[in-house]
């Protein structure tokens, strides 16, 4: 008899002895790889794994030397910039694994990675087959990660949207193989069937009758065993874990009436179903592709963004001669000439030359976008109509398109509550439909001992929760795909659920609900040995050491250049220098002690007030629209801003704003934030970006009109692209038809369920009906999800 490896569950080679000592039992290996990665998971103390596995582990293979040099090879910091992220002085990197199959491959990854003192977070998603994972490169390079989980038998390597591509096809490749053997097996088996079912067999002996059944048994058993398999792996898998999955009664079905039918066969007696079995499978895995393709269809967008990047770069050396080079060798400060319609290969800054860019692929507006030297032009967007050259700033994961891509990923490995629940709710309904089969083929069997069986197979399948599973994830993947696609980038996973709760909207002021461009309006000279010329050009020296918005605005009245030293910035307050002579200060009204007035900058000489500063912020386009679309809603919009003047009171009563706070530091912004938490106010903070990040932490969501910046180190919940007011009133309409989906779907699904059980039970639901029910249910609510990307 031969023996199993405990590891890989395959047949140990005759005249091999090797084991590995787990929970106190000597287990066989078949190999020395195997004997090594199940040594190193009881040294870890992780033989849990083996409890909870759902199937069997991979066989593995040892690393060779070339493929411990390729593993070696993405230490290298050139090749690192094209999946690595570092923030926070942590360094992100999002790896696809091989051998991913269950709950507990995810377990084992994430107990086996944190081993590692340098690790601090892994994230496994077992549908993706994809590892989020923090860790600090340098105490740990990435080969030793890698090289870590290739000792517990799984390969990994750094994600590429070209390989999930591929896997997917593959995926597709798989489902038409199921579909085609099952769908040429079931013809074959009805010829034979509706014969026999319409009497052109009558007359003849019985022997020929068994003999067509036999056919039948041979032509259905490769759609059982082949087609029909993963069903049956599934649900196993599943029992193995403890849990209770779609495919167990389906899988009950299936391979129940395929026993029957056999059984029928080999002792001449009874009917067989053979043709209904085969039906029945053609009929779910037809269902299971088509659901197949539409989630594929609602989560394409992940993987897309990365195709926009163009293969290649024109390079332009000191001499000015152009190189074509690949795009991904790419380094910060090279230079690199782009043409009219060509695609932008990395982030930078632009040097030479004027044009209009193509920016939908982050915004959603397709408006060309003019850029000027000193703009900032962006990975995968497209030069319109000018030759320029830019100066390379950001390469690899740094790029704004991959900061995109990372955040989305981010955003769809975290489960909402809401889906947890679902799920939960979906493992008692399979229990309850399991002991409702039992007690119907029970009864049955006491009324009508020939149909019972089908009945209870009927009774397994209809009321199968499938559509109770999809009704939520699939409409939170469509939202947030619709979303990205306007310009709106989801950072977190509750956004959605949050926004359907909020009460209270608070903005702040400059670059948020103004255009944070400001032009000088009026200017007080306070000391008559001081002209207005000289103020203003004292003023735009110190500004020039500021990246407060209103520092552009004193740009053009520099005139004489000032020996400046002691440069400070004073956060909340201003900027200060000192000259031979005097010490200069620019900042808040109230700074030294000095008179607050309604100006929004005051010069000070020697910490006296020498000059007022009055400014024009004009309010950005469709702000009251946003305003007057929230009110309507019922949800109170106020102003939190630090600017001490009465420009805020202006904006506040320009726009019917419910409230406005002034001359507010960050702390005091918070603290307003609190307040109305405390109040029973779901907080809606509205910024431009980092400087808001202690008032994001306090409200419920957070968001950042921001285009442009290093999302990934924002903290804000979501983040605009287009920083386009308008994008928040998109928003609230998409979360509130996301909201409107899923209550349908879960309507539907469960209507569904409550309809067919009685229907069912009483005999009145074939068994191929039934499969047709249940895709039936599942597609129509993939549907109705689908319908949030044409929003």
């Amino acid at each position: 008899m031969s023996v199993s490896c405990f590891h890989c569950l395959e047949s140990v080679p005759n005249g091999f002895r090797a084991t590995v000592t787990i929970d106190n039992t000597p287990q066989p290996m078949c190999c020395i790889g195997c004997q090594a990665v199940a040594q190193n998971i009881v040294d870890q103390g992780m033989t849990d794994y083996y409890k909870y596995r759902t199937v069997r582990a991979g066989k593995v293979e040892q690393l060779v030397p070339e493929q411990l040099a390729f593993i070696k090879s993405y230490d290298n910091e050139d090749i690192q910039d094209e999946f690595i992220a570092t923030t926070d002085n942590l360094s992100q990197v999002l790896l696809s694994v091989e051998g991913i199959t269950c709950a507990a491959c995810a377990w084992l990854i994430e107990k086996q990675l944190l081993s590692l003192k340098t690790v601090k977070r892994v994230d496994v998603n077992t549908s993706t087959n994809r590892a989020m994972i923090q860790w600090d490169k340098t105490q740990t390079p990435l080969s030793e990660i890698i090289t870590s989980l290739a000792k517990i038998g799984y390969k990994a390597y750094p994600f590429q949207a070209d390989d999930e591509a591929q896997q997917k096809q593959q995926t597709a490749k798989a489902y038409i193989r199921r579909l085609g053997v099952a769908g040429l097996m079931t013809m074959q088996v009805m010829m034979f069937a509706f014969a026999m079912y319409f009497g052109m067999f009558s007359g003849m002996d019985n022997n020929f009758e068994q003999y067509f059944r036999w056919i039948s048994l041979v032509l259905a058993s490769p759609v059982i065993l082949y087609s029909a398999l993963p069903f049956l792996t599934n649900a196993i898998n599943g029992l193995k874990a403890k849990q209770l999955n779609m495919d167990l009664p389906v899988s009950l079905a299936i391979f129940g009436a395929y026993s029957a039918s056999c059984y029928a066969t080999f002792m001449q007696v009874g009917e067989v179903y053979f043709e209904s079995v085969c039906m029945f499978t053609f009929l779910l895995l037809l269902g299971k592709y088509l659901e197949f393709r539409a989630r594929l269809k609602a989560s394409e967008f992940t993987a897309n963004l990365q195709k926009l990047l163009p293969l290649t770069a024109r390079t332009l050396d000191d001499s000015g001669q152009e190189h074509i080079i690949a795009a991904k060798k790419l380094k910060l400060n090279d230079v690199v000439l782009i043409k009219a319609g060509e695609t932008i290969p990395a982030d930078g800054e632009l040097i030479k030359g004027q044009t209009s860019v193509d920016e939908s692929m982050m915004t959603g507006e397709h408006q060309p976008v003019n850029k000027f030297i000193g703009h900032n032009v962006y990975a995968g967007c497209v030069n319109h109509d000018g030759v320029i050259e830019i100066k390379i700033n950001k390469i690899g994961q740094n790029t704004l398109l991959n900061q995109i891509i990372h955040l989305q990923h981010t955003a769809l490995t975290k489960r909402p509550k809401l889906v947890e629940i679902t799920d939960k709710v979906a493992q008692w309904f399979i229990a309850c439909l399991l002991v409702f089969a039992s007690i119907t083929a029970i009864g049955w069997y006491q009324i009508d001992p020939e149909h019972a069986f089908w009945i209870t197979i009927s009774v397994l399948v209809a009321t199968c929760p499938c559509a109770l599973s999809l009704a939520i994830p699939t409409a939170l993947t469509c939202a947030v795909a619709t979303l990205t696609r306007k310009g709106v980038l989801i950072k977190q996973a509750h956004v959605l659920e949050t926004l359907s709760q909020l009460t209270l909207f608070a903005f702040d002021k400059t670059g948020t609900l103004t255009q944070g461009k400001f032009s000088l309006d009026a200017i007080d000279i306070l000391d008559d040995t001081i002209s207005k010329e000289q103020a203003l050009n004292i003023a735009a020296q110190l500004e020039r050491y500021s990246e407060h918005p209103i520092a552009s605005a004193f740009n053009k009245y520099a005139t004489t250049e000032l020996a400046l030293t002691n440069i400070t910035v004073h956060p909340g307050m201003g900027i200060s220098a000192q000259s031979a002579d005097d010490h200069y200060a620019i900042g808040k009204s109230g700074w030294f002690d000095s008179k607050k007035t309604n100006a929004q900058a005051s010069l000070f000489i020697n910490k006296r007030v020498v000059a007022r500063f009055y400014f024009i912020d004009k309010v950005k386009p469709g702000a009251s629209e946003l305003i007057s679309t929230l009110q309507a809603q019922n949800l109170s919009c106020h102003m939190l801003t630090g600017d001490a003047s009465d420009a805020g009171q202006k904006i506040a009563k320009q726009l019917k704003l419910n409230s406005s706070q002034s001359a507010l530091s960050p702390k005091d912004k918070q603290t307003a934030v609190e307040q109305w938490s405390s109040q029973n106010e779901v907080v809606a903070m509205v910024g431009d970006g980092i400087n808001d990040s202690p008032v994001f932490a306090s409200a419920h969501l957070s968001i950042a009109m921001e285009t442009g910046a290093d999302i990934s180190k924002n903290s804000a919940d979501v983040v605009l692209l287009n920083s386009d007011l308008a994008s928040i009133a998109h928003l609230l309409n998409v979360a509130k038809q996301t909201r409107r989906i899923i209550k349908q779907n879960l309507t539907l699904s469960l209507l569904y369920n409550a309809s067919i059980l009685p229907l069912a039970a009483l005999g009145l639901v074939a068994p191929w009906m039934a499969v047709i029910g249940m895709s039936a249910s599942s597609i129509i609510v993939i549907s109705n999800s689908l319908r949030l990307l044409k929003l």
